[in-house]
């Protein structure tokens, strides 16, 4: 028996359209150019066969990887969690910088979720691992590669 995955409705979402499209467009239009590149003739030495095949096998592989992913997800929605000012998976964490006074917002995601960059980081993350179970106004410390770090809870939202 595998274990269950956190992920957030957003993420779930996601992946859900991600599936549709390869299914009902790409899945399609890639058994189309296989077909046309068949008519074609010789399939040795046929590139746009080859690199349709190449492509179909991609989209299936993405296919049965997104099915798997959205089989084993325990998809969690934190705006049906009540508010207690606890840090949780899916919560948006406002946190201070105790020496330099930076602040910072985090939404704890799944790891197929993080993206440093849209401010979503992995509930994997020694972030996110210092931040799980403490509560806003809690001080935590984060071991970073470049040392330890002191972070204030400043708020925690479901949103």
């Amino acid at each position: 028996m595998s274990s269950k995955f956190p992920m957030t409705v957003d993420g779930a979402q996601k992946l859900r359209e991600e599936l549709e499209q390869l299914k009902k467009v790409d899945r399609p239009r890639i058994s189309q150019a296989i077909a046309d590149a068949r008519e074609h003739g010789d399939l040795k030495e046929n590139a746009e066969y080859h690199a349709a095949r190449e492509q179909q096998s991609f989209c299936e592989g993405r296919i049965q990887e997104i099915e798997g992913k959205l089989g084993n997800a325990q998809i969690i929605d934190v705006k049906k969690i009540p508010h207690s000012g606890k840090v949780i998976f899916g919560t948006t964490v406002t946190i201070i910088n105790c020496d330099t006074d930076e602040q910072v917002t985090y939404q704890i995601v799944g790891d197929d979720e993080a993206n440093v960059k849209a401010n979503k980081i992995s509930v994997n993350s020694p972030i996110a691992r210092a931040l799980i179970g403490k509560e806003e106004g809690d001080v935590t410390v984060v071991r970073a590669p470049g040392g330890e770090i002191e972070y204030e809870i400043d708020k925690v939202e479901h949103i």
